[in-house]
């Protein structure tokens, strides 16, 4: 589905709502977006395709069912998951996806790191935790789906249905979701005369424009 919580912007220093879990190691991006869904122009349609396989899989057995299919998890903004999460390629369409379904937050015991820098660039945190600490998270998330968490960037830390957990997020990653430098065109929007000055000094754009 396509959540109706707006896209990320600005700074980010807090991210809440109901969890959904999707529990496995090493999940790659093709397992994400799978690679036929890469020939889209924009990204604007892909968040119904997040886990297309996997979901198709599941459906067809009558006791299973995705996560991201189940009606209690429609409209989460926080992603739940294990090690090595967005492995393989480097294909940016998995974070896109992933937000146009509605995630806003990912917690996991490790990420891979292009896509780790694929979701910060789209403002969305991605925090970890370790492995018995990230059990006990998708333990209490499974038990109420329900319930509202609430991660915060700042203090690194998730807390739901009156529980808290110690997470962890580089100084730095901390420091662009916090201050919004993760948002890249919104800074150069934000300082469009400064780019026409320098553009005005540049000889070989002058020439090109004479």
């Amino acid at each position: 589905m396509t959540s109706p919580i707006p896209f990320p912007s600005g700074s980010i220093t807090s991210v809440s709502g109901t969890t959904v879990v999707v529990r496995g190691d090493d999940i790659d991006t093709d397992r994400i977006i799978p690679a036929r869904f890469l020939k889209c122009v924009t990204f604007d349609a892909l968040g119904p395709a997040a886990f297309a396989d996997d979901r198709a899989e599941l459906a067809a057995d009558p006791a299973g069912q995705h996560p991201f299919d189940r009606p209690e998890h429609q409209g989460a903004a926080i992603l739940l998951v294990n090690r090595n999460f967005g492995c393989g390629s480097s294909r940016e369409h998995a974070p896109q996806a992933l937000m146009r379904w509605g995630i806003r937050a990912v917690v996991g015991e490790s990420f891979a790191e292009i896509f780790y820098g694929n979701c910060l660039a789209l403002g969305i945190p991605c925090l970890t935790a370790g492995h018995e600490l990230m059990l006990a998270i998708q333990a209490a998330a499974a038990a109420d789906p329900a319930a509202v968490f609430t991660l915060d960037v700042a203090a690194q830390a998730l807390s739901g249905g009156g529980q808290s957990w110690p997470l962890e997020l580089a100084a730095g990653p901390r420091q662009m979701l916090s201050t919004g430098q993760w948002d890249a065109t919104s800074q150069l929007l934000a300082h469009g005369a400064d780019l026409e000055a320098t553009a005005a000094r540049l000889p070989y754009l002058v020439t090109f424009a004479a």
